[in-house]
């Protein structure tokens, strides 16, 4: 049974909506970002250079987790872009059903800031990155994650993401 939704999950800067969008596009399934979840009030907190806390993020996560309930009624899938930092924030994902995937992006620090500092055009300062690393709680204990590496290009890192949704029979 293919999964009601792919979170791909990460500090800002590892390349989640870049990813996300590529696997939704070789799904044939829509991808959400879930920075466009945020209310306003995050946006300019984090435009600020102010890490998020957990108060600021639990509205969040309730949009992005309504966003994986509907395409479950719908039997669709969804690819979503969601940091999931905490287990807090990816059990508060699973609510409904265990039928998410999270594919994890990780990667050395200082090749991911480079990246986030090269990002132009995103509220995200490269200076938060640093407090994401500090939020993360690894998921290597939690059964439907998928850790990537981003040193590849894209385009090689979903082919993996690919392989390893098949390999476990999430996808045809």
């Amino acid at each position: 049974m293919s999964p009601a939704a792919i979170v791909v999950m990460g500090v800002s800067g590892a390349g989640k909506s870049t990813i996300g969008a590529l696997l939704a596009e070789r799904l044939g399934w829509p991808f959400e970002d879930g920075d466009a979840f945020h209310p306003p009030r995050n946006v300019e907190k984090m435009r600020g250079g102010t890490p998020l806390t957990d108060e600021d993020r639990w509205p969040w996560l309730a949009a992005i987790a309504a966003r994986i309930a509907r395409a479950r009624a719908e039997g669709a899938g969804v690819v979503i872009a969601c940091s999931a930092l905490r287990r807090a924030y990816r059990d508060m994902l699973r609510e409904g059903g265990g039928d998410l995937r999270f594919l994890h992006l990780t990667g050395d620090p200082a090749l991911i800031m480079a990246r986030q500092a090269a990002r132009t055009g995103h509220y995200m300062p490269a200076s938060l990155v640093a407090s994401q690393f500090a939020t993360l709680e690894p998921p290597q204990t939690e059964a439907d994650v998928i850790d990537l590496a981003v040193e590849a290009e894209p385009p090689a890192i979903v082919e993996r993401a690919i392989a390893a949704l098949r390999r476990r029979g999430d996808i045809a």
